[in-house]
């Protein structure tokens, strides 16, 4: 009997081609049905179904049901960090397509890294909020300054009420950039607090999200800096709230 944790059945569940590509999908941290996943992996919703109930018995994700429906998705901030950092070490993205080039770059500019802002936008954010003040680097996590409080108030966004067992504030290193973003209960805060200010909105068929006219004139007013940036490219795809 091994007395260390048993990874070998972890990574079974998470390295199959089929289930690494539903598991992608849900690192958008949007809950999706067995069909839109079957979709998203290119299989019939029957095997997608298989799939998910291996993920679902290995606590890899949750299922909730909505009247006859049953949706998906990632059963922890564990899951979701520990997916993101193998993405990290994994091979780049290969696009073999003009659509799928353009939906890796929007990707790269900016997505949600399950609840949390990454890419471009998500680390240029992050650098702006530590070249400001506002917060302050550690090893291992982010301290917010009375600076920052104001500029979360600003925001709608309360630090007092965040701190449960989950990470207040942690870096994560980003894929695409190899430069860390903000993590953890506030970087969920504040990815939160852009969508419902129409600052950011998804780009369908993807975890990617565009940065709004109107995010670029907030984001330049509160922090003085233009996130209009030259590597942002044109949105291919409509954009869903």
């Amino acid at each position: 009997m091994s007395v260390e944790p048993d990874v070998a059945a972890v990574a079974a569940l998470i390295g199959e081609p089929t289930r690494a590509a539903m598991l992608g999908a849900l690192l958008g941290g949007v809950a999706l049905s067995a069909g839109e996943l079957a979709t998203r992996a290119r299989i019939s919703p029957q095997t997608a179904s298989k799939h998910l109930a291996r993920l679902v018995e290995g606590a890899i994700l949750e299922v909730r049901t909505v009247g006859r429906r049953r949706y998906y998705h990632i059963a922890s901030p564990r899951v979701g960090a520990a997916l993101e950092a193998l993405a990290v070490i994994a091979r780049p993205p290969r696009s073999r397509t003009l659509r799928e080039s353009e939906q890796v770059k929007a990707m790269r500019f900016a997505r949600t890294c399950y609840d949390h802002l990454a890419g471009t936008l998500g680390v240029a954010l992050t650098q702006a909020l530590l070249d400001g003040g506002m917060l302050v680097q550690h090893e291992e996590a982010f301290e917010i300054t009375p600076r920052g409080d104001l500029l979360l108030a600003q925001w709608s966004v309360e630090p007092q009420s965040l701190h449960s067992r989950r990470a207040f504030a942690r870096p994560c290193l980003d894929w695409s950039e190899r430069r860390d973003h903000l993590a953890g209960a506030l970087g969920a805060a504040i990815a939160s607090a852009f969508f419902a200010r129409g600052w950011i909105v998804r780009i369908q068929g993807c975890r990617a999200v565009r940065l709004t006219e109107e995010g670029k004139r907030a984001l330049k007013r509160d922090l003085g800096r233009d996130f209009g940036l030259a590597l942002e490219p044109a949105a291919p795809y409509s954009a869903t709230a």
